[in-house]
């Protein structure tokens, strides 16, 4: 298993639309950069946020989320609360191929902010807009900038094909069109 350059994303990009939109070159000019990079792809944060709040004194509890944990937001601009957390989705809609399983890693410009996004793998077969997870590990307010890069997606892929991919699990993520909250 070996990581990708840029030249074999651009590929599968293409020809098996495993990203889409795909921006086939790095846009810096005046954003937090995304598009192709020289081993992965940065990708971008949509204007759809859901921002946790205690306004419901909502328990957090992974095997029965409550959804009034959180408000939903929409906008160019999400401002995070202190010490706080907010799930958020991608631009870009993936189809990982069978044989590739990527890692996905938050930009530095906001990690020295202070701002953290969740290491997560696409599985072999995963499809749909990536759930993101950013939280401010700062007592401060904390922007995020919609349409621009929030993390960095490193491709590997297998000498062949796996087993049982997330496809054939039937995997709980699967196709996801919107910000998915934690499901048991």
């Amino acid at each position: 298993m070996g990581l990708k350059p840029d030249n074999w994303i651009r590929k599968m990009a293409l020809e098996q639309r495993m990203i889409e939109p795909f921006v086939d070159t790095q846009v810096r000019s005046g954003v937090i950069s995304y598009g192709v990079s020289s081993y992965g792809y940065d990708i971008r944060v949509a204007d759809e946020f859901k921002i946790f709040t205690n306004v419901f004194s909502a328990v957090v509890d992974p095997k029965h989320f409550d959804p009034k944990a959180m408000v939903d937001f929409k906008g160019e601009v999400c401002i995070i609360p202190p010490n706080s957390f907010v799930l958020a989705k991608t631009v870009e809609y993936f189809r990982i191929p069978r044989n590739v399983l990527t890692v996905c890693l938050g930009k530095s410009t906001y990690a020295r902010c202070g701002l953290i996004v969740n290491v997560t793998p696409f599985e072999p077969e995963w499809e749909g807009y990536v759930t993101l997870e950013i939280s401010n590990t700062t007592q401060l307010p904390a922007r995020v900038y919609a349409n621009e890069g929030i993390a960095q997606v490193l491709f590997f892929e297998g000498d062949g094909p796996c087993d049982i991919s997330y496809a054939d699990k039937k995997g709980k993520y699967q196709n996801q069109q919107s910000i998915e909250l934690p499901k048991l």
